[in-house]
């Protein structure tokens, strides 16, 4: 009988460790609801400042600024994760960097039920531009302008660090065209890097699905459209004149294989560019070590460096 039952119990564990981490990934993809955002007494919060119009769709940004001060505060925009397919500005987990004099905004941006790819760089990069177009009556700098993504945002922060230079990607969103669209420091946390490559990484997720979050974004299955899937791709568009990227992944990430976080960060090397590579040892999609002291001081540090020249 014992024979018998360890192949059922096999089974059966197998059965709960998919499900919980299928569970894990719907959870990763699901809004949460608003939080009171964190950061210094005094912190000004604009919400839902609307950068574009497309159809009958309005593009919404909140802008969070450090207590009044005599020196204007760098820019650092973060964009939500949520598989392109759900997320929200709602919830920025960096509000906390007013308290270092950074201004933060947190883009909304169209979603895959919506639109497919480039809609999403689209509306980006049209937020980046009208965010430099209105930085003289908001009271903040953004001569240079820092980004933060993770998951399906760390996909278009990186995409924001490689493209600077395509006009493909660029769009008219919003307008501002006579703005740049260039980034000048990129934290990438758990970003799909490589599309196409994602097709034969084993995770959790099947990547191949037609229904997959790739497969949406791109607007066919993901091993089919491999044009649509490298053209989505920041690696494809890696250059020597990229900014400096801060790339973050966890070691046993369930739906985005760190392969997509070490081939980015050799391809900016093999070009020259700077980039620091932070795998965590044991680390899931999203793990509390993003967010720790560590790589809080670190962020700090690589923004200063980058977007004020300490």
């Amino acid at each position: 009988m014992t024979q018998r039952s360890t192949p059922s119990l096999a089974v059966t564990l197998t059965a709960v460790i998919t499900v919980a981490l299928l569970a894990a990934a719907c959870l990763a993809q699901t809004p949460a609801p608003a939080r009171k955002p964190a950061g210094p007494e005094g912190m000004i919060t604009k919400r839902n400042l609307v950068y574009a119009t497309v159809g009958d769709v309005e593009l919404k940004l909140d802008l969070y600024l450090p207590p009044a001060s005599d020196k204007r505060p760098q820019l650092v925009v973060w964009i939500h994760g949520g598989g392109w397919r759900s997320g929200s500005k709602d919830r920025c987990a960096w509000t906390w960097l007013t308290g270092h004099n950074y201004a933060v905004a947190s883009v909304d941006y169209r979603l895959t039920d919506t639109a497919a790819f480039p809609a999403q760089i689209h509306d980006c990069k049209g937020a980046i531009r009208w965010l430099r177009a209105h930085a003289e009556e908001h009271g903040y700098d953004a001569t240079r302008i820092g980004v933060i993504g993770i998951s399906a945002g760390g996909h278009l922060v990186s995409l924001l660090g490689t493209s600077g230079d395509v006009k493909e990607l660029e769009g008219d969103v919003g307008g501002n065209v006579d703005r740049s669209s260039r980034v000048q420091a990129v934290v990438d946390m758990s970003g799909p890097t490589d599309l196409f490559a994602m097709g034969t990484q084993r995770t959790a997720m099947n990547h191949t699905s037609p229904t997959s979050p790739e497969s949406r974004l791109i607007g066919g299955p993901l091993l089919e459209c491999e044009d649509k899937a490298r053209a989505a791709s920041p690696i494809t568009y890696v250059t020597k004149d990229d900014p400096p990227f801060r790339i973050i992944h966890g070691e046993a990430d369930p739906l985005i294989h760190p392969d997509q976080a070490r081939a980015l960060h050799a391809a900016l090397e093999q070009v020259g560019v700077e980039s620091t590579l932070d795998i965590i040892p044991k680390g899931g999609h999203v793990p509390k070590e993003y967010f720790d002291e560590t790589r809080r001081d670190a962020m700090v540090k690589f923004f200063d460096e980058h977007l004020r020249g300490k």
